[in-house]
């Protein structure tokens, strides 16, 4: 697929219920707002209005936004990373990608069950994903796939039958995988199940029992304070059973099989920051990468968190000796400053790659060391499997008020920071694929570089100092060990700069690359 903003392809199958791959009935597993469920056709359109106006909208926009690759595309010729780096409408991404998050924002999802199904198949829409189904029971590693878990409704009512708590209304209101109960109790005998935060008091929380069988609810703690002595009716309507894990991947093919590894956690319900900013961030990389002529194939998990990672890793063993590079995906959507974690190896090629996209990057940043505590990069650098994996994020998780609480919506993020995320990864994965090694062919003493048109003839040339710096850099250090990024550390010179002195270079015939060993 490539850039379908005229409402072509995925798009096409939102808005249009005949052509829809999503007719057949699924009911949501949370009803916001008190909306009955519908067919999932009908749920889509009703929850997505950015997706529908937003491509109904866009023949004017996509001329606007891709006016500069439409005549590629009409030669049938592939866009490099470079072109698209150039011509990508931020505007207009970001508009996309904050769609994406707003039509997952409904969703109930946890580490199982329906909720993660019907996230991945709208993620579909905007690249091929396949869904992968685990049985419960099943080992990976150290862990067992628990039983798989749904909910249809949950609320607490008065003596009056009036709901004080309603999971229609949020459905983090309900402890995450909590067993199903119905039963009549006193508000002393419910209190040690309710879950509020006085700091906050007008915030739901985010609390889960994965693996411990109860059952629970969080409401604000005004809510809490409101609720008067008496009888509560109390009604979880769920299924704890045995079933399947679920997640979904998606591979693009480059010119070899050495991998770059990107995953995000796709298990947390209505939650904006952490993590839909993440999965929409990932799923509109995916797209943009497909239709790029990449040196690296690129593997993407939208996983639960944990359970998720450690499977993926349990059955893919024999994966793992090609993935060279990865990233973890998180809280991408807000406006803070960017923040990267590096690998559990601390020097690797993706941790030096972004520290130095940051670096020029023109934004506030901030490097943090591996720990062993946050997401998924936790399990890929796990001593036994030690992968070259950092995580990419803005605010980090735990560092904003709103983390893991109601106050995590739509508000939270924007499409422009969604868009400049995107943005800074497609810089660093620019780095990665453009990063080789060089052997100067004509190392004794500098070559002349004005017979080749490689020096300004007069001086004024815009940018002529900087591009002559660049190629001197790389002249003298392309001794077959030092790759660009190496240059670009040293030199103080964007990536983009050195990498272009190194084109130059070899079309004049003054540099060859060096085939990796």
């Amino acid at each position: 697929m490539g850039w379908n903003c005229d409402g072509s392809a995925g798009a096409a199958r939102l808005s249009s219920p005949k052509s829809s791959p999503y007719r057949c009935r699924v009911t949501f597993p949370c009803r916001m707002n008190g909306r009955a469920s519908l067919p999932a056709s009908r749920v889509l359109t009703l929850f997505l209005p950015g997706f529908k106006s937003h491509f109904l909208r866009s023949k004017r926009g996509c001329s606007r936004a891709m006016k500069n690759l439409s005549s590629s595309r009409d030669r049938n010729e592939k866009l490099s990373l470079r072109q698209v780096l150039q011509d990508i409408d931020a505007r207009e991404e970001g508009a996309q990608s904050y769609a994406i998050v707003r039509g997952l924002y409904p969703i109930c999802r946890s580490i199982t069950g329906e909720g993660v199904r019907q996230s991945l198949r709208l993620l579909q829409a905007t690249i091929p994903l396949e869904l992968h189904e685990v049985p419960t029971g099943t080992q990976v590693f150290d862990w067992t796939i628990p039983k798989e878990w749904n909910i249809t409704d949950a609320y607490i009512k008065n003596g009056k039958g009036e709901r004080v708590v309603d999971f229609r209304q949020n459905n983090l209101h309900v402890l995450n995988y909590s067993v199903p109960v119905h039963q009549t109790m006193s508000l002393a005998e419910l209190r040690p199940r309710l879950f509020s935060l006085p700091e906050t008091p007008d915030w739901i929380p985010y609390r889960t029992s994965y693996y411990r069988e109860t059952w629970g609810f969080c409401l604000s703690h005004r809510q809490l304070e409101q609720m008067e002595e008496g009888e509560y009716e109390v009604c979880i309507d769920s299924t704890l059973e045995p079933g399947h894990l679920t997640y979904g991947e998606y591979r693009i093919q480059g010119a070899t099989d050495d991998e770059v590894l990107i995953s995000c956690h796709a298990c947390h319900p209505s939650l904006c920051n952490d993590n839909l900013s993440g999965m929409a961030t990932a799923a509109r990389l995916a797209h943009l990468l497909a239709d790029i002529p990449l040196r690296f194939s690129y593997r993407f998990l939208w996983i639960p968190g944990t359970i998720g990672s450690i499977t993926w890793l349990a059955r893919n063993e024999s994966v793992l000796p090609r993935i060279k590079h990865g990233l973890v995906l998180s809280c991408l959507g807000d406006k803070g400053a960017f923040t990267y974690k590096r690998s559990r190896r601390g020097d690797a090629e993706i941790d030096r790659a972004v520290e130095h996209a940051l670096r020029h990057s023109g934004h506030d940043f901030q490097i943090l060391d591996f720990t062993p505590y946050g997401y998924d990069e936790r399990q890929y650098c796990s001593p036994g499997i030690n992968l070259p994996v950092g995580c990419f994020m803005r605010t980090p998780n735990g560092c904003y008020p709103q983390y893991h609480t109601s106050a995590d919506d739509l508000t939270l993020v924007t499409p422009s920071s969604l868009a400049e995320s995107l943005h800074q990864l497609l810089r660093v994965i620019q780095v990665i694929e453009e990063n080789i090694r060089y052997l100067n062919l004509n190392p004794k003493c500098e070559p002349q570089l004005g017979r080749r048109g490689l020096y300004r003839q007069m001086g004024g040339i815009k940018d002529a100092a900087a591009r002559e710096m660049a190629m001197l850099w790389v002249l003298n250090l392309s001794d077959g060990q030092n790759d660009l990024l190496s240059i670009a550390e040293r030199s103080g010179i964007a990536f983009d700069q050195v990498s272009q002195a190194a084109e130059a270079l070899q079309q004049a015939g003054l540099l060859k690359a060096c085939l990796e060993p």
